[in-house]
């Protein structure tokens, strides 16, 4: 198997730390640079954790692209920080891997295009983790024989979106199988403005921030005399690198924009 030159953004963060590692642990990839907001010209074995590390620091993502010629890039950085690294990445001919959540339709239909000009692949994941794409699939089924569902997703204190992108994406997994329908009572009145949390299309998602939290989302279908509940837990950010790993051999074969590792996994 041929190589994969592969830059991460981010290293430090929680999330960059294991794509660093997933990069390192596979045979066929390849560190041949991070993106980071500072220690720019230094090496990322002289950043405390990564002794053992041997890759060029850049703060500039185009000067990056230019001195190290990557095949890929994985950002799993913030919202604004991977749109526009997903941008230039594809600008640059180079394949981007994002886990970021946060993307409008507007600005996929806008990065799908240019994807498709460029005929350069790309896959945007609300979700890496395996069993988290899978609860979604499973719902969507669900959702053929249950119009009520509520949406419960949970996270660190950290995470600056909500709902979460795995929630919208559920939401829209069931839209596309379910009627339209307004739940709850028709004279319902929220008390205290948001308790019945935010709507979309009649579904119902709630966002819970907790410190200790990672990453956790349930999905809660009611019928008559009966309740279907579909939850997924990460219990830790190595949960997430067997989907990032499968998009980088997957991103190589790619000459549009994916959204959704659903739409990768057979």
């Amino acid at each position: 198997m041929d190589t994969i030159k592969i830059v991460v953004a981010g290293p430090r963060g929680r999330m960059g730390k294991e794509a660093v590692a997933l990069v390192q642990e596979t045979e066929h990839f390849s560190l041949v640079g991070v993106i980071d907001r500072k220690n720019n010209g230094q090496s990322l074995r002289d950043v405390e954790g990564f002794s053992n590390v041997n890759a060029p620091i850049f703060t500039d993502i185009v000067e990056c692209f230019s001195e190290t010629k990557p095949d890929v890039l994985i950002d799993l950085t913030t919202p604004e920080t991977g749109k526009y690294h997903t941008e230039v990445a594809i600008e640059h001919g180079v394949r981007p891997v994002v886990g970021t959540t946060g993307f409008t339709k507007e600005e996929l239909d806008r990065l799908s295009q240019m994807a498709e000009e460029r005929k350069v692949g790309a896959i945007i994941a609300p979700n890496f983790a395996v069993g988290a794409v899978l609860m979604m699939k499973f719902s969507q089924m669900a959702a053929k024989y249950f119009q009520d569902v509520e949406i419960i997703e949970l996270h660190h204190d950290q995470k600056l979106d909500a709902p979460s992108g795995t929630a919208v994406k559920t939401a829209e997994l069931l839209t596309a199988v379910r009627e339209t329908k307004q739940q709850g009572h028709p004279n319902e009145k929220e008390t205290i403005q948001g308790a019945r949390g935010a709507e979309y299309d009649g579904i119902r998602i709630h966002s819970v921030r907790l410190p200790g939290l990672v990453a956790h989302q349930e999905v809660m279908f009611g019928g008559n005399g009966q309740m279907l509940s579909i939850r997924h837990d990460s219990f830790n950010r190595a949960s997430f690198m067997s989907g990032v790993k499968l998009s980088v051999d997957t991103v190589m074969n790619l000459d549009v924009l994916v959204y959704g590792l659903e739409n990768i996994i057979e």
